[in-house]
């Protein structure tokens, strides 16, 4: 007898019919002898309606008191998705019960609409599973120290399965989503696209960073950090499929670089629709200035990724950020109001119409030349890079958003990602 986590997205959640079908895969699963705990997402479009409602009430707040209401609303998506596959589970004639995060409970800090989990009490979990029972705890969402519910942010619920997989030891936890594992490159953009057998934890974690949205990177950072066995597969195969042939299917994010997967020099392309650029210009070039612009930022609990400051000229210099599109009106006004005052910098320019694309791959580690190619084939396409990030296994760049599906199949050509690889 194993223990499972089953995480079910809003698209497999979308409707009674699809959520019947999930309590049927997942009372196949416990009819066959395993401990199961499922985590689902509210039901596909169910999250937008409920904020899009907020923002009709109250279209520009942003205070702690709106967010906090924000959270307690947006919650509500997955209570409703839990509670309603527990019905369909015992319409199964499978015991089964469901639990909001805060009765769990799943502690998080209290930073409302992306708080962070620091610890899951499994004791009323363990005794349900002891006890017979489907154990559904609701994606997305905790309870801070002052019991305040609290939300992860979008696709949190990811992080809300592997932190439960971590917590409780599972066996195994399965992503099922709407594909049916992880591509070279979106299908969308790219239709020869291949799925992975297997991608490690690293490349993994980068394209999660990068822009991949098949896992939020929250989750497997959990799950490299616990060493949870994780597997993304598709809820759209037929429920009574052969429980060892989906065992076996999708793509196992593994923790081994085996010799198979050192071959690919670079394993796939990520992109991000969702950035915006900020430059500072003419910044007094002395220290503590990269701390003043940032460190205000990072205290409106604004994200920063790329980071660019130019080469000093008359003792100025020009300092330029990205943040996600969401943060760039905030960041901006931030700025204005706060930070230029202070450095006497005399402009503050944004640009909100850019995208971020990046190869990854752990080849990169042992082959020269990689970042490279990918300029020059970007080049080819008379495609501008405004910004360059290097890690050992990713190279990322900015460029305009109206570019970004060229430069995908550009690099996905020029790497040979649409080859079947030994």
């Amino acid at each position: 007898m194993a223990l499972i986590v089953h995480k079910y997205g809003g698209t497999s959640m979308g409707s009674t019919e699809r959520i019947s079908q999930v309590a049927k895969r997942v009372a196949k699963w416990a009819r066959a002898g395993h401990q199961m705990v499922v985590v689902p997402s509210a039901m596909s479009g169910e999250t937008n309606r409920l904020l899009a409602l907020a923002k009709a009430l109250s279209p520009a707040q942003v205070t702690q008191d709106h967010l906090r209401e924000l959270d307690m609303l947006a919650a509500t998506g997955e209570q409703a998705s839990s509670a309603l596959l527990a019905i369909a589970l015992q319409a199964e004639g499978m015991p089964a019960i469901s639990y909001a995060g805060w009765q769990v409970p799943v502690r998080t800090n209290d930073a409302y609409t992306k708080a962070r989990i620091e610890s899951i009490d499994d004791q009323r979990v363990r005794a349900d599973l002891n006890a017979g029972k489907v154990v559904i705890i609701t994606g997305f969402q905790g309870v801070d120290d002052a019991g305040h519910v609290t939300t992860l942010g979008r696709g949190g619920s990811d992080t809300s399965a592997v932190a439960v997989a971590a917590a409780l030891k599972a066996n195994e936890c399965l992503i099922y989503t709407d594909v049916d594992g992880v591509y070279t490159t979106d299908p969308r953009v790219v239709p020869e696209a291949r799925r992975l057998k297997t991608v490690s934890f690293e490349e993994m974690l980068e394209m999660a960073s990068l822009g991949s949205k098949v896992l939020q990177i929250r989750s497997v950072e959990f799950a490299g950090k616990y060493k949870v066995p994780l597997r993304v597969l598709s809820s759209f195969t037929p429920w009574d499929i052969d429980i060892h042939e989906e065992a076996a299917s999708g793509t196992l994010i593994t923790f081994e670089e085996d010799e198979q997967m050192e071959q690919a020099v670079v394993s796939g392309i990520a992109f991000n629709r969702d950035e915006a650029k900020i430059s500072i210009m003419g910044v007094p070039d002395k220290p503590g200035i990269a701390y003043q612009i940032l460190g205000a930022v990072a205290q409106a609990n604004i994200e920063v990724d790329m980071i660019i400051q130019n080469i000093s000229k008359d003792g100025k210099t020009d300092f330029s950020f990205t943040v996600h599109r969401n943060d760039y009106a905030r960041a901006m006004d931030l700025l204005k109001a706060h930070v230029l005052p202070s450095l006497g910098a005399p402009e503050v320019m944004g640009d909100a119409k850019i995208c971020k694309v990046s190869i990854v791959g752990i080849g990169m580690r042992s082959h020269v030349g990689v970042a490279s190619k990918m300029f020059r084939s970007l080049s080819e396409e008379g495609i501008n890079i405004q910004m360059i990030s290097t890690s050992e296994i990713k190279t990322s760049v900015v460029i305009d958003e109206k570019y970004m599906e060229l430069a995908v199949r550009a690099l996905h050509k020029a790497f040979d990602l649409d080859q079947n690889q030994a």
